[in-house]
């Protein structure tokens, strides 16, 4: 017979993964299950010690016992953008990230709205227009579980996307392939990119909008697309909770001296 401690570990962490306390959730206070008959107090302090131990809570002094977040989420870096999972199939980036982490994923995990609106500065110069020109502005948000992973809003030129799915609302992927399949139907394959990554503060929207612990930092992403010509069709703006992704990034090592060796 399992000691009643194990008992009440086993009952708690099924709580937790059923989603009755949710990552972020403070368990209750030792004293309140001990009121509710769960056990003594070093009962129920071995049950969130064995709860700790593996993983599902975290306990500090003056914040008590607290659901851990999901174990962070593999994003692939260059492999998340391969031709066969898009082109070919039906993987977009984000769910080529849960398929690499094992995770469960649903098209329905994204949700977005697209406007027409003056490009910022930024927009401008990644994609050759004028500041203040019109671009189409494509904002997405990511859930795992129900709960909000990252933010990205994909800039356009209107002449590359007016009249296919990348300007439509409808919640999920732009069909089939996602986004860079509809660029590729439409005569604009994706050849090359580039991203920046860099950490920052979060805003109190970012905060509230991926329900943050206070405190917790964001990864922002800057990614254009390119076509063979150099040709920038896409630009997007990332902002990815810093604690719920590992990033991963596997590629050939360059050897500029031999290239420019075959060159010459």
């Amino acid at each position: 017979m399992a000691p009643k401690w194990r008992d009440l570990a086993d009952k708690l962490a099924e709580r937790i993964k059923a989603g009755e306390y949710a990552p972020g959730q403070q368990l209750p206070h030792i004293r309140d299950l001990v009121a509710a008959g769960e056990g003594s107090k070093s009962t129920v302090h071995a049950a969130y010690k064995a709860l700790e131990v593996e993983g599902l809570v975290t306990s500090s002094r003056g914040h008590g016992t607290v659901v851990r977040p999901p174990a962070a989420l593999k994003r692939l870096g260059i492999d998340r953008y391969d031709k066969a999972k898009w082109r070919d199939g039906d993987e977009v980036a984000f769910i080529a990230d849960r398929v690499a982490s094992g995770r469960p994923h649903n098209r329905g995990d994204q949700t977005q709205t697209v406007s027409r609106v003056g490009a910022t500065t930024t927009v401008a110069a990644a994609l050759g227009l004028q500041p203040g020109a019109d671009v189409y502005a494509r904002d997405r948000l990511v859930k795992e579980s129900g709960h909000p992973t990252h933010t990205l809003t994909s800039y356009y030129r209107p002449e590359h996307v007016e009249g296919t799915r990348l300007i439509d609302p409808t919640p999920g992927p732009a069909g089939r392939g996602g986004g860079f399949r509809v660029l590729y139907d439409a005569g604009y394959e994706i050849d090359h990119m580039r991203e920046e990554l860099f950490a920052r503060s979060a805003t109190s929207e970012e905060a509230k909008l991926l329900q943050l612990p206070t405190g917790e930092a964001v990864v922002e992403l800057h990614r254009t697309a390119f076509t063979a010509d150099g040709t920038a069709v896409e630009f997007a703006i990332g902002v990815h909770a810093a604690s719920r992704f590992r990033w991963t990034y596997d590629f050939a090592v360059p050897d500029s001296a031999r290239t420019k060796g075959k060159q010459s």
